[in-house]
């Protein structure tokens, strides 16, 4: 009987979260009595079904600032339409900070087309079929931020649809 206590404890929770550390940099703060050395962890959490997140998180230590960014990172999820080539449905840019990142969707079988931290928050989204390109900096947060805003912007035909009023096939005449 103790045996299955201790098991049941032991199990961790499967979750269908996975993260990626997009960049992990050591800052420093000047005090009074010297430098105070200090973390900073850029994470990228998603499902690979439509949902990611970008998270930033400071601590003493490495594994402190990465839980915080993930936490932080569940905190800021943007939902992503897939379509059945897992691409995106239309072309989308967006902007975070001095980046900008432009996306269009892609045949099937040609793969995530992008660079740096852009490429990261695709994959965790569940993209596979993507063009990217960023444009003005190459700050991995911003550009991570700025892969987010151009995913947070994708809408459906359906949606479209609904703002308009119409059905969804008049969307094509």
């Amino acid at each position: 009987m103790a045996n299955r206590r201790k098991e049941a404890r032991t199990k961790e929770k499967k979750t269908e979260w996975q993260e990626r550390v997009v960049q992990i940099r050591r800052v420093t703060k000047v005090v009074k009595g010297g430098k105070k050395l200090s973390f900073r962890a850029i994470v990228v959490i998603g499902n690979e079904k439509g949902q990611v997140g970008v998270g930033v998180g400071k601590a003493s230590d490495v594994i402190g600032a990465v839980k915080k960014g993930v936490a932080d990172g569940k905190k800021h999820l943007v939902d992503v339409p897939l379509t059945r080539s897992n691409s995106i449905p239309h072309p989308s840019s967006g902007v975070g900070g001095g980046a900008k990142v432009f996306m269009r969707p892609a045949a099937p079988g040609t793969g995530v087309i992008a660079g740096g931290a852009v490429r990261t928050v695709l994959e965790m989204a569940g993209v596979k079929n993507v063009l990217a390109k960023q444009l003005g900096s190459n700050n991995p947060l911003n550009n991570a931020r700025a892969a987010a805003n151009a995913l947070a912007s994708l809408r459906t035909f359906s949606e479209v649809a609904e703002e308009r009023d119409i059905p969804v096939e008049n969307l094509y005449v």
